[in-house]
Parts: C-alpha cells; sequence; structure tokens
C-alpha cells in the first residue's frame, strides 16, 4: 500500500453557536489530509470506485497515524463545546444509582449482577439464601487497571460445584472460556480460547462442557479475518484444550453457526445451525448412541428455538407456519409428529420460559411486553400482573424445572430496571429490588405515536419528554432508530436520555420496519430488496416530527449503532437536508465488502450479498458509503467507533468519514470519534460509556444552538 499520509498546516475554521446559556465559539482544526487511491471493482457492469481500501487495515502505520490525527481534530473540537463538563457531569450524576440484575439460584446460592453505581464494569455476588449476606464473587475489575475486561457470560454445572465463565478484552466478540470452583471462588487451570457467539453448555454429568470456536486467526488480523469453519467441541474439566473432543463440523458448509445443548436429562444432544441471523436447523442424536445427526428441524426457511427438552419430547420456539411464533412440541421418537402448545396469536410471542412444570410466554403488544403463565399442556393459567407498560428483560424466569419461584426485571424509558420475585403456584409478584434515583420519573411523560409512512404502512413510534413542556418547533429531538434482523425496539432505560429530556430535549425511538415488534411479516417487510421501507419509515417519523410542532429541522438530530448506524447513514445521504446532525456508531457502510471481515458474511441473509446481481442492484441504491455526493451540505456529523470492534470493523467508519469529509459542500462538521481499547458496544466500560454520550449530547445541542442549563 503507497499511500502517503500527512497533516497540512493547521488553520482554523470558526463555528458560532448557542450553547451553554451563552455564545460560544469553536476553532475547528481541519481534517487531516486521507489519499485517494485508483482503487475500484466491477460489479456486473458497473464500475464502483473504492478510493479509501488502504483504510481496511487496521494494523498498518499510515491507518494508525491516520486514526490519531482524526482523533486530534475531534476531541480538539469536543474540548472547545461550552459546558461539555458540565454535561458529563450531569449525565455521570444521572448514571450514579446502584443496579441490580435478576437472581440466579444455584444450589444453596442466589448469584446476582450489581453495579454500586459507576463501576466500570458489574460484580457478581453470591449469598446463602434470600436473606442471606451478600459476597463478591467474582470481580471483573480486577481483571484489568482500565476496566476493559468484561465478564460476557456465566454457566453453572447441574452439580453446582463449577461456574464456567467468558470474559472478552477491549470490547473483542473473541471470548475465553474459565472455570471457578463455586465452593471456594478459586479458579482451575482450565483455559479454552478462540471462542466466539458460543456459552458453556454443560454436560449432564458436570464433568464437562460444549462450546463453539474458530481456529486460530493469523497473527495480527484477530479483529478483521474472515470467521468460518465454526466447529463444537467438548471440554472436560482438568484436561487441556487440545485435549478436547470436536463433537461436529460441516467442511461442506464453512458459513454456517454451530452450537450445542443437552436436553435436560442428558439423554439428547442437539445441535443448532444457522447460515445467518435469520433461519435455522437443528440436528440431534442420544448421547449414549454416538452415531451421526439426525435431522430435527429442517432449516433455513423458519426460526428454531429449544425451550425446553427432557425425556422424549422437546418445546421448540418457531415462526414454522407462524410469522408471530408458536410453542410446538415434537415428540423425538416421530419427529414428524409436532402438536402446538401455545399457537399462534394475534400478538407476536417474543420467548417463552419453563418454570417448575409451567411456561411463561412473553408478547409483545404494540412494542410493549405483556406476560402469560401456561400448562405444560398449553392451557392459560393466568396473566402475570406488571406493574408498569413496559420492557421485561429477555433473562427473566430463568429457573429450573423443580422450583416455582423465578425473578423478572421491568424498565421503562423514565425508570430502571426493577426487580420483582414470582411464584408460578400462586401467581403473586413482589417487588425484590428498586434502584433509588436522582431524579422524579413523574416529572417526565411517554407516549406512543402512529404516523403513515411513504407507502402508507402504519408505524409506532415512543416519544418522550418533560411533562407540560411547549412543543412548538424548537424543541432539541432525538430520533433513533433501528429496523434490521428481527430486533424489537421496546422501552429501554437511559440515563442520558434523562439528562437530554432535562433539557427539553425530546427523545423519540421508532419502531421501523425490519425489526420483530409485529412478527416475522414485520421482519421481512424490512429485509433484502425491502430494506428501504426502513429508511422510508425513519424519513417520514422526522416529517411527522417537524409537522407537528415536535421540533424542526435545524433542531433534529438522528442516531442509531450498527444496523442503526446503517440506518442513519442512509438516510443522511438521502435527506441531507431532512436533519441538523447526524450521530451514526459503528454502522455498517459499505455495503458491497461487508460480508469480507470477520463474521460479516453471517448479515447476507438480512441484507443480500453484492455478489449476487439481483442483491447488488438495490444494495447498491442505499449503501451509505457508495451514495455521498460531492458538493452536497450533509448535517453535522459525529461517527463513533471503536479500534477493537471485530464486528462491524471499523474500516467501514473509517471509509465514510474520510468520503464525507472529501466531499461536504458546506462548513458543518464531519468528525469521527475513535475509541481505543473498546470493541461494539458490549461490555464496555462505565466510564467510556459516559464519556461518549457526553460528547455525544455536546455535539447535538451546539450543531442545533440548543442551550443547556447548568446548576
Amino acid at each position: 500500500m503507497n499511500a502517503k499520509f500527512s497533516l497540512p498546516a493547521l488553520a482554523a475554521l470558526a463555528i458560532t453557536a448557542s450553547g451553554c446559556d451563552h455564545y460560544g465559539k469553536v476553532n475547528m482544526l481541519p481534517y487531516p489530509q486521507t489519499p485517494r487511491e485508483d482503487v475500484s471493482d466491477t460489479y456486473f457492469g458497473h464500475k464502483v470506485a473504492d478510493p479509501y481500501r488502504w483504510l481496511e487495515d487496521p494494523e498498518n502505520e499510515n491507518t494508525k497515524r491516520w486514526v490519531a490525527a482524526q482523533n486530534r481534530v475531534t476531541f480538539d473540537y469536543l474540548s472547545q463545546i461550552p459546558c461539555r463538563d458540565a454535561i458529563r457531569a450531569r449525565i455521570e450524576d444521572l448514571w450514579n444509582y446502584p443496579k441490580e440484575g435478576i437472581p440466579q439460584k444455584e444450589g444453596e446460592y442466589y448469584f446476582v449482577m450489581r453495579n454500586d453505581g459507576l463501576q466500570n464494569q458489574s460484580v457478581l455476588y453470591r449469598q446463602k439464601g434470600i436473606d442471606g449476606q451478600a459476597e463478591v464473587f467474582l470481580d471483573p475489575n480486577t481483571l484489568s487497571e482500565d476496566g476493559t475486561v468484561a465478564l460476557g457470560f456465566i454457566s453453572f454445572s447441574p452439580d453446582s460445584r463449577y461456574m464456567a465463565y467468558g470474559v472478552s478484552s477491549a470490547g473483542s466478540d473473541w471470548v475465553e472460556i474459565r472455570v471457578m470452583e463455586t465452593a471456594t471462588g478459586k479458579n482451575l487451570p482450565d483455559r479454552v480460547n478462540w471462542v466466539k457467539f458460543s456459552g458453556a453448555e454443560w454436560t449432564a454429568d458436570s464433568k464437562g462442557f460444549y462450546y463453539s470456536r474458530y481456529d486460530a486467526p493469523r497473527q495480527g488480523r484477530a479483529y478483521a479475518d474472515k470467521n468460518e469453519n465454526q466447529k463444537v467441541c467438548l471440554h472436560r474439566i482438568g484436561t487441556a484444550q487440545k485435549a478436547d473432543v470436536q463433537v461436529y463440523r460441516d467442511d461442506a458448509h464453512p458459513l454456517r453457526y454451530f452450537s450445542a445443548e443437552q436436553s435436560r436429562d442428558g439423554r439428547y444432544l442437539f445441535i443448532n445451525s444457522s447460515e445467518g441471523t435469520s433461519g435455522a436447523e437443528i440436528l440431534y442424536r442420544r448421547t449414549d448412541c454416538p452415531a451421526s445427526f439426525s435431522t430435527l428441524c429442517k432449516g433455513f426457511e423458519n426460526d428454531y428455538t429449544i425451550v425446553y427438552s427432557s425425556g422424549d419430547v422437546a418445546y421448540v420456539y418457531t415462526n414454522d407456519s407462524a410469522p408471530n411464533y408458536r410453542l410446538v412440541k415434537i415428540d423425538l421418537l416421530n419427529p414428524q409428529s409436532v402438536t402446538d402448545v401455545i399457537p399462534e396469536g394475534e400478538h407476536m410471542l417474543e420467548g417463552v420460559s419453563r418454570v417448575g412444570g409451567y411456561f411463561i410466554a412473553t408478547y409483545l403488544e404494540n412494542a410493549v411486553n405483556k406476560c402469560y403463565q401456561y400448562t405444560a399442556a398449553g392451557e392459560l393459567v393466568r396473566p402475570v400482573e406488571l406493574q408498569t407498560e413496559g420492557t421485561v428483560s429477555s433473562s427473566s424466569f430463568r429457573t429450573d424445572d423443580e422450583h416455582t419461584e423465578t425473578f423478572y426485571s421491568l424498565t421503562s424509558y423514565l425508570s430502571p430496571a426493577t426487580v420483582y420475585r414470582y411464584d408460578a403456584l400462586t401467581g403473586v409478584s413482589e417487588l425484590f429490588w428498586q434502584p433509588e434515583l436522582k431524579y422524579d420519573p413523574k416529572d417526565f411523560v411517554t407516549e406512543q405515536i402512529f404516523f403513515e409512512s411513504k407507502d402508507g404502512q402504519r408505524v409506532p413510534m415512543f416519544v418522550s419528554h418533560r411533562r407540560n413542556i411547549r412543543l412548538n418547533g424548537n424543541n432539541p429531538t432525538l430520533l433513533y432508530g433501528y429496523g434490521g434482523f428481527n430486533i424489537s425496539l421496546t422501552p429501554e432505560f437511559s440515563p442520558s436520555n434523562i439528562f437530554f429530556m432535562e433539557q427539553g430535549g425530546v427523545y423519540v425511538e421508532v419502531n421501523l420496519r425490519g425489526g420483530g415488534e409485529y412478527g416475522e411479516k414485520w421482519h421481512r417487510a424490512g429485509m433484502l430488496e425491502n430494506k428501504q421501507n426502513v429508511f422510508d419509515d425513519f424519513i417520514a417519523a422526522a416529517e411527522y416530527l417537524i409537522r407537528e410542532g415536535y421540533t424542526s429541522r435545524e433542531k433534529l438530530a438522528i442516531s442509531g449503532g450498527s444496523n442503526g448506524g446503517l440506518l442513519v447513514g442512509a438516510c443522511m445521504t438521502q435527506r441531507p437536508d431532512l436533519f441538523a446532525v447526524a450521530l451514526p456508531a459503528v454502522g455498517v457502510m459499505d455495503m458491497l465488502r461487508y460480508h469480507l471481515f470477520t463474521i460479516g458474511w453471517g448479515w447476507s441473509v438480512e441484507y443480500g450479498n453484492s455478489d449476487d446481481e439481483r442483491q447488488f442492484e438495490y444494495i447498491y441504491k442505499y449503501s451509505p458509503l457508495h451514495n455521498i455526493r460531492k458538493g452536497e451540505c450533509y448535517p453535522a456529523t459525529l461517527i463513533t467507533t471503536s479500534d477493537h470492534d471485530d464486528r462491524v470493523v471499523p474500516a467501514h467508519s473509517f471509509k465514510f468519514a474520510a468520503q464525507l469529509q472529501y466531499a461536504q459542500g458546506c462548513q458543518t462538521p464531519i468528525l469521527i470519534r475513535i475509541e481505543t481499547n473498546a470493541g461494539h458496544g458490549a461490555g464496555k466500560p462505565t466510564s467510556k460509556r459516559i464519556d461518549e454520550a457526553a460528547d455525544k449530547f455536546a455535539f447535538m445541542f451546539y450543531n442545533t444552538n440548543s442551550n443547556v442549563k447548568t446548576k
């Protein structure tokens, strides 16, 4: 790579805005020079230039110097914004409250994750009995000086003797599995590496666990190389990883994910297979007869998840012949024998849990959770009486088949997670833990609004703001969306959003097509050749908010991460006139090459792939990187990414920023903020999350001419 890097002599670009109760001025450094190379690819007769291909190599010294220079410009700009420090201080204050997860009972102990408020990583505690004295069992904050080593999962052996846990460094998807003796808290010598998208599935005899891994990547390419040929292995406690037994692999299909799970009694071993983020296949065999696997649920047109299995029966959650999903029972001795337990209903069945011989079904009704208890035969017992409308955590209602005690958490846009204890025998919910807050949720309000998209489709969004503010078109408004991968946006709490609403801001979350809020039909209406519907929905939401006087074009910012970063990138390039500020985070910006890095190939089922002529045609039309027009005036943009993001590699954001800076036709800033020792988002230390939130809101307030009230 012959690109040369240079930083020209510094010259100031003056941008004036109103902020922090007074008028301030930011003198912006010039953008670093980013060499453009004569690189192109031809797709079905279309020659497509890729002048910043060299930025795809994160280990190249030119790329590293470019990253450092871009951060220098960005942080110099941010440091000059009036009240940036005050913004951070208030967000940190709101963030600083005790947080508690959902208790998990193992043997005679309860285990729970807790955070005293500002700890970089939450700490695993245990206590003997429900009223016992809590003690620290595992503190991830001791695993690194800067809090960048995170606890990914915990998994207890059936006899509760061992706990396997996954740790990841600097936000990477790569996980190392370690094992701890629960009685003593002592770490065993066992270490399992090059694990990705896998937990630890214990064998029924508690002597080992199944996990999924890839081969070790090339030196220096762990965060960029394409991941292929995942395999399922069995690790026995007390042995080295090199002795692990390979249980399943499929060399004919290198681009598939595989994971293992056992039936409750250990009689059957299941292999879950998928070709991406949608569609699955389940294989199975008897554990006492290690012959080849047979097909239980044939892929890959539908989704299948085993909820519970014991004896010769498996209960499977699926959208097979049921776009809103259902729970079925399958006879493992006769897999063609499939009967409904919880049939498909009017609303989206989001998940099912097994609790003390019952099933708890969690539904989405207009993007708000409702829960119902059923017998094992599928007869309705009762609704679970939730104390408020909001979101029930996906890790709720976890227990074993012998106990009717379980826990769930409930959250909303205005209140953080509150934990409840539920008895499936009596149907009684009781408050178990509630956070103490530094604001009054009653000062704010959330309403659900429906609007029409471009094609007439009715789309919902949640609008939250301070109670009794004047909606006069002059309110700074943050519009957030995702719209993909069957992921539902439901009420979720954020301390930084409370800060924004305290300042008179309007926070809006849109339930775009492509998500799972209304089942598989809603999902498919926003994927593949229908992806433009997602962008049309988001644009229509913005137009509605302006038309109805919530905000104005000059006060409107859009935000989204990952697939939501793609959303922001596509909408700001399609309608740059509509938004004042764009905040794309860790976005998929190069739709023609995303599948060539790490696990990007797994998204082809959602997006399509540029190797296919028909799919190339519609992908190319909206790919953010390829639809930037030179001379256009784009919104003030703060792109955020991380140097260790091995989910959506940072090259997406690097190339998008370079092309925007090259093409920008006005003086609104195009900045990129590149976090170090961080990844796609999971496990990011609290301190880094607060820093990033403060920078985003400071950038937004400044570039929407919005004042910040300080105490």
